[in-house]
């Protein structure tokens, strides 16, 4: 689903009302279960792969068509704390914020950041950002904060040059950026373009659960990462 993008001030009056935390999120309701993946679809004359399944495309790409399975999803957005089985624990199908997209997507490839981060966090929690006043791990939701996401990110996969240049985010990339007043946000790059071919659009959900659009430059980059899971990283 294609959406198309709204503007900065409406945007930083969402957040200012209360909808727009990005860093957390009931108990557990029955999944959403995944589309069939299908092979390609033809979007301006350009393939786009849907098939997250075929071993044979590149990772990034497969992580790009998951991403697009999100957008099948009606996703209420909320970012209440919630407590999680472990490991795979989710919130309930139908809520969460733009980390837990990331992470869903991620899981349709088979890869449990809530597992990863969580385990990372235990041998190396110094080295995560401290600023929520915690003294130790929490697997309900160190995953779903975009500083924790980044900083695994940073540390098992490659953390890339932030550009002003196109070309130089990939399918399956993830980026982080800034809000307005300062709250992280985060999202995958597709393999989908802008009309006229020049800008990758973004899976992420702001709001207003996950869409693809073109965003990518439309906030402060923080953090450019490319992670292809725990054997590939």
């Amino acid at each position: 689903m294609r959406a198309k993008y709204l503007s900065l001030p409406f945007i930083f009056i969402i957040y200012a009302i209360g909808i727009g935390a990005c860093d957390a999120s009931a108990p557990p309701m029955p999944r959403q279960k995944p589309k069939i993946a299908t092979p390609a679809r033809v979007v301006d004359n350009e393939v786009i792969h849907t098939d997250w399944t075929d071993r044979s495309l590149p990772f990034g790409v497969r992580l790009s068509a998951a991403a697009e399975e999100r957008t099948t999803h009606s996703v209420r957005y909320d970012a209440a704390y919630v407590r999680i089985p472990y490991p795979m624990g989710d919130v309930p199908a139908d809520q969460g914020v733009c980390s837990d997209e990331v992470i869903r997507a991620y899981r349709l490839l088979g890869i449990d950041l809530q597992r990863l981060v969580h385990e990372d966090m235990r041998h190396a929690f110094r080295s995560y950002p401290r600023r929520w006043g915690m003294d130790a791990p929490d697997t309900n939701i160190d995953h779903r904060r975009v500083p924790n996401l980044a900083t695994f990110f940073s540390r098992h996969g490659r953390s890339l040059p932030v550009t002003d240049d196109a070309a130089d985010y990939k399918p399956g990339d993830v980026v982080a950026w800034a809000m307005p007043d300062g709250r992280p946000h985060i999202g995958i790059v597709t393999e989908e373009r802008t009309g006229d071919g020049t800008r990758p659009l973004v899976m992420h959900n702001i709001g207003w659960g996950p869409h693809i659009e073109d965003m990518l430059f439309e906030l402060k980059i923080t953090g450019h990462y490319r992670y292809q899971g725990p054997q590939r990283g």
